[in-house]
């Protein structure tokens, strides 16, 4: 071996590998990073991530009490797409961290770059290749997409004006590992035409099945997959830095709703969202725009909850759950992010502040409630069972029985057999005002058996939409008579 080539292994060492991790929108980058961020692997990572939008979701979504990272080494790039808008500002962080390094004040093993779904890998990739002070203290060392097995054919399939890049395609195309995620979702028929379809695209990127992003970190860092000469071929101007930006559809834009915003450029009322009437918006969404509904995330403040509501949706595949309590000095306020074709800015936050829990909002649903206090009805109390009881509060809430953010249409106290009041103040609270939990009283006995009614879908868990037994849940200890509104 000669000397020069033992200089350039040294130097080779000694520059820290860059990870980029692209794939479309909602295909689980952020999901990949928490995870990598999770397992234990030793190794001392600075994450830089950029979004589409003006308002940060995916810094929220981060796992930050890894031990194998810092708040420090946790870096945030905003407000445009990292492929075309905001690349000087991606130098000028590798500069910074590059100084750090240089100093002995920063010891990094490797960096990860979540690029948005919306990023051309391309132009990414050539800031490490043509800015002479990025390739002397990084080097790239692969290009990590995940695919969305799901949805990924439909955004393959879509039609694009003349010069307008396919970045669903540039993705799979440019990448020197592909992860095919979510494949619980779809059928292996489904899967092997989906790979064959990928091998087609980029015959020479291995193909790694996963569900979840869940995947081992050898997979994605230190793979030493980044080729210079098949990047070419994939992109021809790589080099070129005189070549024309990447040109997107400009009917795809992102529209952001967030509470904290200055209030000159606050679009939305401040305040926490009742979850019945949040999920009804979103479900009506879904439904009517869910085709040109490419991606929808947030971090909400939901009424009657010390947890912050998480959300993400594709298309139509909606997942929202509770997810840590808020902080002690973490300001309670809701931050939504939609992208898609030809967003309506003004509808969409006019939609959100009408799913405020106000008086008025909460006014509005009683006076739709089909029953009030004292009308005597019949619950849902067992698979094929009925039992008779009286309505003695409305829009009931108790928080020690029951799931953050819900509130029950009726709380019902159950007769016994005798057709008095329970002896032991036996209540129901009733999930829904559905005629499948709750009915006009049927005289004909005082405990019925079998309407045989199907399970209808509801939330009553305070997050996860989902097809269950619809039984009233009971307890002899809810207080009565009241509204929590």
């Amino acid at each position: 071996m000669e000397v020069s080539d033992i200089e350039t292994d040294s130097h080779e060492q000694e520059r820290v590998p860059v990870t980029i991790i692209t794939g479309f929108l909602g295909s689980g980058k952020t999901t990949l990073l928490n995870h990598i961020l999770s397992v234990e692997h030793g190794k001392k990572i600075a994450i830089i991530e950029n979004e589409f939008g003006d308002v940060a979701i995916d810094d929220a979504l981060i796992n930050k009490k890894s031990k194998f990272s810092s708040d420090e080494e946790i870096i945030e790039v905003l407000n445009g797409c990292i492929c075309c808008s905001v690349r000087q500002d991606l130098v000028a962080i590798l500069e910074k961290l590059a100084a750090r390094i240089q100093t002995g004040s920063l010891k990094l093993d490797a960096i990860v770059i979540e690029t948005t779904g919306m990023a051309d890998p391309a132009p990414v990739a050539q800031t490490f290749l043509v800015h002479d002070s990025i390739a002397e203290n990084f080097r790239l060392d692969g290009i990590v997409t995940l695919v969305d097995a799901k949805h990924v054919e439909r955004h393959l399939d879509a039609k694009k004006p003349e010069g307008v890049v396919n970045e669903a395609s540039a993705q799979v195309a440019f990448a020197d590992r592909l992860l095919l995620n979510k494949t619980d979702l779809v059928s292996a028929e489904d899967l092997s035409r989906l790979e064959a379809r990928l091998r087609g695209i980029n015959a020479f990127a291995p193909i790694h099945r996963c569900q979840r992003s869940e995947v081992s970190v050898g997979s994605v860092l230190g793979i030493h997959g980044f080729d210079l000469q098949r990047a070419l071929r994939a992109s021809p101007e790589l080099l070129n830095t005189e070549a024309p930006p990447t040109q997107h559809d400009a009917s795809v834009g992102s529209v952001s709703l967030d509470q904290g915003a200055p209030r000159h450029l606050r679009t939305v009322q401040k305040g926490a969202l009742d979850l019945e009437l949040l999920h009804d918006w979103i479900r009506e969404l879904l439904q009517t725009r869910g085709a040109d509904m490419f991606r929808m995330k947030g971090v909400l403040a939901i009424a009657h909850s010390e947890q912050r509501f998480v959300y993400h949706a594709v298309h139509m595949s909606f997942h929202g759950y509770f997810d840590t309590a808020w902080g002690a000095d973490e300001r309670r306020e809701s931050k939504m992010v939609f992208i898609g074709k030809d967003l309506d800015a003004k509808a969409l936050a006019d939609s959100f502040n009408d799913c405020l829990a106000t008086a008025e909002s909460m006014e509005v649903k009683m006076e739709v409630l089909r029953f009030t206090l004292d009308d005597e009805v019949e619950c849902r109390t067992g698979l094929d069972e009925w039992s008779a009881g009286r309505v003695v509060g409305l829009l009931y809430r108790d928080d020690d029985e029951m799931p953050p953010g819900v509130v029950a249409p009726y709380h019902v106290q159950l007769e016994d057999e005798g057709g008095r009041g329970n002896a032991e103040n036996r209540c129901v609270w009733v999930p829904s005002d559905a005629d499948d939990l709750i009915r006009a009283r049927q005289r004909r006995s005082k405990r019925l058996r079998g309407s045989g009614h199907g399970a209808d879908d509801h939330a009553c868990d305070g997050g996860h939409s989902h097809e269950q037994d619809n039984v009233c849940p009971s307890t002899s200890r809810h207080k009565h008579g009241r509204s929590q509104y």
